[in-house]
This record gives C-alpha cells, sequence and structure tokens, in this order.
C-alpha cells in the first residue's frame, strides 16, 4: 500500500493546500484511493486500526470528495466483520434541492456511532467539519482516521475538540 501511494500520488511542486498553507509536497490520495487494486487494501487497513482503537462504527463517512472513495473502500471491506460499516457522505453546503441535507446514505442517523474517514489531513479542518455535521443529525462521533496524516497539526486540532484521531500512514513514511 505504502509503495503505491508513492508512486501514484506523491508530487513535487509548489502547491497551496486545501488549508491553505503551501507545500513542496503534494500528496493526491485520489490518484491511490481510487485506484482499483488499492482499494481492498484501504479498507483493511483502516479497518485494522478500526479494531486495535477499540472503535465500533455502525456507520462510516466522511466530506466529500476526498472520503468518498475511502468511504467505500472501508464499508465494503467491513463485509467480512461479524457487523458490516455502512457508509454516509457528508456535503460542504446543503444540498439546494429535495430534501436539502447535509448528510447523505444513511436513513435514521439518530444515535448511531459513527466513524470520520478522510483521505489526507492537514490541519483537521475537514475531519472537524464532519464531525459537526455528523454530531447535528444525531450521531455519535467515535474518532476519526486519515489514510495520510501531513503531521501538520491535525491530530492536535481534532483531539482538542475531544475526538480520537488515528492514521494509516504519515507523509514522512511516504517520503522516507
Amino acid at each position: 500500500m505504502l509503495e503505491i501511494l508513492r508512486t501514484r500520488s506523491v508530487k513535487r511542486g509548489d502547491f497551496v493546500l486545501a488549508s491553505g498553507k503551501r507545500s513542496n509536497v503534494y500528496v493526491d490520495a485520489r490518484l491511490t484511493t481510487l485506484c482499483a487494486e488499492a482499494m481492498p487494501l484501504i479498507g483493511k487497513l483502516m479497518l485494522d486500526r478500526i479494531a486495535a482503537r477499540g472503535w465500533r462504527p455502525e456507520l462510516v463517512g466522511g466530506l466529500t470528495m476526498g472520503a468518498d472513495p475511502v468511504v467505500s473502500a472501508v464499508a465494503r471491506e467491513s463485509l467480512d466483520l461479524d457487523s458490516p460499516i455502512d457508509g454516509f457522505l457528508i456535503r460542504k453546503e446543503a444540498k439546494g434541492h429535495g430534501m436539502g441535507r447535509f448528510v447523505e446514505g444513511v436513513v435514521e442517523p439518530e444515535g448511531k456511532r459513527a466513524l470520520i474517514v478522510e483521505d489526507t489531513c492537514t490541519t483537521g479542518g475537514s475531519a472537524i467539519q464532519a464531525v459537526e455535521r455528523a454530531r447535528e443529525v444525531g450521531m455519535e462521533v467515535v474518532g476519526t482516521i486519515c489514510l495520510v496524516d501531513r503531521e501538520e497539526g491535525g491530530r492536535e486540532a481534532i483531539e482538542a475538540k475531544g475526538i480520537g484521531f488515528e492514521r494509516v500512514f504519515t507523509l514522512a513514511e511516504l517520503l522516507g
């Protein structure tokens, strides 16, 4: 999995990240998370971390679009568990028609244990926004997990909000 990420997703240059920070390294995780070969690996690695933390989510979700393939990978691979984990997606803005929802894919979210996932975490802003939206519809958020932690304050920001944080890889591991 690490080699797939290194080969497909690590880009060097001058970039402005979603957080607004500048970086000479960009991790375009979607080039990996949407790769058929990587999907089951992502799901299994995340499920291993979830189990190690003792989290028992009923739902897995995150902010669209970075989280979408990660949600799908975790939900799919959870079929091998005693309690499969369904997915949901969180819009950045409420839908402008129909039900006008932020959260899609779950019928009765009230009281459900949810895990928030991300492809890449820098400052933690996207994960925190996703946690807030999930809580607004009544979910109990058990934690957050990202595929790649850039180690630029995301963990600290998330944990400062009283939310557990886990990661599969660090940027240092990708660059190592």
